[in-house]
């Protein structure tokens, strides 16, 4: 049960964003940008980024709804995003994802744990400032989400079928609400 009276059952962060749409909104954009914009990063490896940080922090809603989004946008669906989070230097990415992935965990210790030795190793498998700039970026967002979510205990569904059904309007619609879209 949620800490504060909601006006929806809307799960997780949703029910959040429906209490205080004046927030709601710059957080939207803020993930539309880093999970959907235009980037060398494909949409379902940001979101894989957003779920390790969410798995390294325990939030249950966000790790299960950010695996069921990039489980949807990756080859290698759910037992990929399984792998990564349980094992991602065994997980069957490229290496320039483990050092990304290195360095979003990293970040979700503290900000001061992310070394020159994280960023020259990401260089080195080919990663560019801009995705190096925007794993720390989705990484310190997921951090704030997690907590958000989790320290209003928002409604965290088991069902797995909620987080499929979700992702199917993420996919497809992103994070911002139709009316804050560009032309909505």
């Amino acid at each position: 049960m949620p800490h504060i009276d909601l006006p929806t059952d809307a799960p997780g962060i949703g029910g959040l964003f429906h209490y205080r749409p004046q927030t709601a909104l710059p957080m939207a954009q803020l993930a539309e940008v880093l999970l959907c914009g235009e980037h060398s990063l494909s949409r379902g490896e940001r979101e894989l980024i957003a779920t390790y940080v969410s798995s390294l922090n325990d939030c249950g809603f966000c790790t299960r709804s950010h695996a069921a989004f990039a489980a949807a946008q990756l080859p290698g669906g759910m037992d990929l995003v399984c792998q990564v989070t349980d094992d991602p230097d065994g997980a069957p990415i490229t290496e320039k994802m483990k050092t990304l992935l290195d360095i979003a965990g990293a970040v979700q210790r503290g900000g001061l744990e992310v070394t020159s030795d994280h960023v020259g190793a990401a260089r080195k498998a080919g990663a560019t400032d801009v995705e190096i700039h925007d794993t720390v970026l989705i990484a310190a967002a997921f951090c704030m989400y997690n907590r958000y979510v989790d320290g209003l205990a928002a409604l965290t569904p088991e069902d797995p079928a909620v987080y499929e059904s979700i992702a199917e309007r993420m996919v497809t619609g992103g994070y911002l609400p139709a009316a804050a879209a560009p032309g909505g």
